[in-house]
């Protein structure tokens, strides 16, 4: 307890013995605020706690038994937030947001926020949210979906669930996860409001609120004035967002608690009845450092650090306190003291609770609990649209196909939604999207703005809400623009959430090469390697028309019934091709409605019994193996062709029972040669002791050139032809 207390070197108990409060920042009084002295005291206690729970993780971090050191200090007036939105109102949070999440906690019967906070300070397998894989702010009850990097990049989600309310309206949506009159928080920081992800999702928002359409989305930026080390310049932010078309504004000083609930009031006001973004300006100081490792003497004089400490929100809220009549600074004291033991009992008692020790129990979450089944409520149809049983009943290419596939999945399920960059009324740039709108309308259909990071910033949001959200990325050398909505938000909230939490998704992308050079790079991107780089993606590239509608068809089920977040990567070379071998042959193309079932994900596809030679290929790759096969059948080399189909996680299973006895093993990848899937699969070969006659062809190492160039650098029908000769010596 004696550690505990000298522990307190945050300045607040040492100015309050002193008698050290600082003057009122705010006029607003408890009554015009709508708060009574109970309202203040249970915001006192939630401060309090905050930073007495601050205080024992900086101390176990430097006794080397916890792990967790950015704390809440200074930012404790968010906890005025907490206590005027409701519990079901999803909040994204920023990561000095623990007096927020305590006093949430409070309007939920049964919850632990003291005793889940330090767990999670000492990385406890029994932490509930994250079971220990991260310090994370997080509750499924409270509505708070962890959050591990906030910088920004929880923007676009926030924005996307805020939609999804709306849209869940419009659809009367019976199985919406959020209430429909619910609305959304998303707190970060000053500096953070000038990363490229917060100002691509507020304009997002406000353009959103420019066309009128709903969208209850609370932007709360708490502004401490500093970024690590780097001054946020005076009035900036006010000057950016005080006046921004679509999005009301409204500023409090959260250093004074009365003022901050006087202005979460506002905000909360306006969003909920106008259902229209509102950007919540909070005045906040920054105590004690960056982090527990940040020295902030290095960059910031000791004046201005004493002049930050003078303001402390704690020491404003014990004066309101004390001029209220409601404690004495003694009472204060004790008070302080009295919370400071129970924290360090609990972190005490927290550091001898369970860790993660196995591998396997690290990675059992990198995916969903598998989710219940369901009812599915089928899409309505809108009376007069287009009708594609024509359509059904004729052989189709790739792009068309897709189309039919996506109408049926969206006339099966309501839930299916279908948006991105053309995808409406011009149905996308290659007609994957074709007829769609007209069929099920703008409200299930419709277009975005052009920026990849609210595109799946929006699906995000979408599937917290019980949608399965069908984004459209143009090309796959765009999705380097917003990457980290799915490495860093998609892909991690099922790991980070223990599995709780779950945004299924099918990400459509137009990538590969063209093979014709058209475009140049910015059109032709061979890599895949982002993808197969983040832990629990599936990426799925079919090689037909036919196949591609049975994987559609398995990717959605995947996202429904399992949680999954799909990438569906469609070869853009295949798209209108019609023929294999001669023009009209059509074995490129296939009938929609004689195309059955689904391809079984990690079930690779097995094309001819060959018994000479085995090529293991995807996507184009499978098209020009299939054409490689005629020559090399005249040479006596018969061939079995495995499309790989799953190109993450790699189903090396399948492929090992479709080689049974056969050696010889060409693999054709079109990827470039670094990073590309050839390598899993060489590196798994060897791992798992196969003796095999082994080669591969790659794509060069390199972007790809506009025009005829292009074809030095990928694989090619020739290629696969001197390649094959060459493995089984006739060349």
């Amino acid at each position: 307890m004696a550690g505990a207390i000298a522990a307190s070197s945050d300045g607040f108990l040492t100015r309050l013995q002193a008698g050290r409060l600082p003057a009122p920042v705010s006029t607003i009084t408890l009554e015009e605020a709508g708060m009574t002295a109970v309202d203040l005291g249970c915001l006192f206690e939630s401060q309090l706690t905050s930073r007495c729970l601050d205080m024992e993780a900086r101390r176990l971090g430097a006794e080397k038994r916890g792990f967790y050191s950015i704390g809440s200090a200074g930012h404790e007036g968010n906890a005025a937030v907490a206590r005027t939105f409701r519990v079901d109102d999803m909040a994204f949070l920023h990561y000095r947001s623990g007096a927020f999440y305590l006093e949430r906690a409070r309007k939920l019967a049964g919850e632990t926020p003291i005793w889940n906070m330090a767990l999670s300070f000492v990385a406890s397998s029994e932490e509930p949210i994250s079971g220990g894989r991260h310090k994370v702010l997080g509750s499924k009850a409270l509505f708070i979906p962890p959050q591990t990097s906030t910088i920004a990049s929880h923007l676009p989600k926030a924005m996307g669930t805020a939609f999804s309310i709306a849209l869940a309206r419009t659809h009367k949506k019976r199985d919406a996860q959020l209430p429909r009159d619910s609305v959304v928080l998303c707190s970060f920081g000053d500096a953070s409001a000038n990363h490229s992800t917060a100002a691509g999702a507020i304009n997002a928002a406000a353009h959103t609120g420019y066309r009128g359409l709903p969208l209850p989305l609370v932007f709360v930026c708490e502004d401490n004035g500093i970024g690590i080390s780097v001054k946020t310049p005076r009035g900036w932010i006010a000057a950016n967002y005080g006046s921004k078309p679509g999005l009301r504004y409204v500023y409090g000083d959260a250093r004074d608690i009365v003022d901050a609930t006087r202005a979460a009031r506002k905000a909360e006001t306006c969003v909920r009845l106008a259902r229209k973004p509102v950007f919540l300006h909070l005045r906040t100081v920054r105590l004690m450092g960056h982090a527990g490792s940040d020295i902030e003497s290095g960059y910031r004089d000791r004046a201005e650090i004493e002049a930050d400490a003078d303001q402390d929100p704690l020491l404003h809220t014990a004066r309101r306190m004390i001029e209220a009549g409601a404690i004495t600074r003694d009472e204060i004291e004790t008070l302080y003291k009295d919370i400071m033991g129970r924290a360090y009992r609990t972190m005490e008692m927290a550091t001898t609770r369970p860790k993660l020790t196995t591998s396997s129990e690290v990675t059992k979450a990198l995916t969903p609990h598998r989710r219940p089944r369901r009812s599915i409520r089928p899409g309505a149809m809108i009376q007069g649209a287009p009708d594609d049983a024509r359509a059904r009943r004729e052989p189709q290419h790739m792009s068309r196909l897709i189309s039919l596939t996506l109408a049926e999945q969206m006339g099966r399920d309501a839930s299916v939604v279908v948006f991105g960059e053309d995808v409406a009324k011009k149905g996308g740039v290659y007609g994957a999207t074709t007829r769609l709108q007209p069929k099920f309308g703008p409200s299930r259909v419709f277009d975005t703005i052009l920026d990849e990071q609210s595109i799946l910033g929006t699906a995000i949001g979408l599937a917290h809400n019980g949608y399965i959200p069908v984004p459209e990325i143009q090309f796959l050398a765009y999705v380097h623009n917003a990457e980290d909505q799915l490495r860093g938000e998609a892909a991690s909230l099922a790991f980070f959430s223990n599995g709780q939490y779950a945004n299924p998704m099918v990400v459509r992308i137009a990538g590969l090469a063209y093979q014709k050079g058209f475009g140049g790079h910015f059109h032709n991107d061979n890599s895949v390697a982002v993808f197969r780089d983040i832990p629990g993606i599936i990426l799925a590239c079919p090689s037909s028309g036919a196949e591609a509608v049975r994987m559609m068809r398995e990717s959605i089920r995947l996202a429904r019934e399992e949680g999954r977040v799909v990438i569906f990567l469609e070869p853009i070379a295949l798209y209108g091709t019609k023929d294999l071998y001669e023009p009209g042959d059509e074995m490129m193309s296939a009938v929609f409605d004689e195309t059955e079932g689904e391809a079984e994900f990690g079930v690779a596809n097995v094309i001819g019994d060959g018994k000479d030679l085995t090529i293991i290929t995807y996507g184009n790759g499978t098209f020009l193996s299939q054409r490689a096969v005629r020559t090399l059948n005249k040479n006596n080399i018969n061939v079995r062709i495995i499309d790989l189909r799953w190109l993450s996680p790699l189903p090396m299973t399948s492929v090992i029972e479709a080689l049974g006895k056969r050696t010889n093993v060409l693999i054709v990848d079109e990827c470039r040669k670094s990073g590309s899937p050839s390598e899993e699969i060489i590196a798994e070969f060897v791992d798992r002791g196969c003796d095999l006659n082994l080669a591969r062809i790659t794509g060069v190492d390199t972007f790809i050139p506009l025009g005829p160039a292009a074809d030095e650098v990928l694989v090619s029908e020739a290629g696969i032809v001197s390649a094959a000769l060459k493995l089984t010596g006739k060349s």
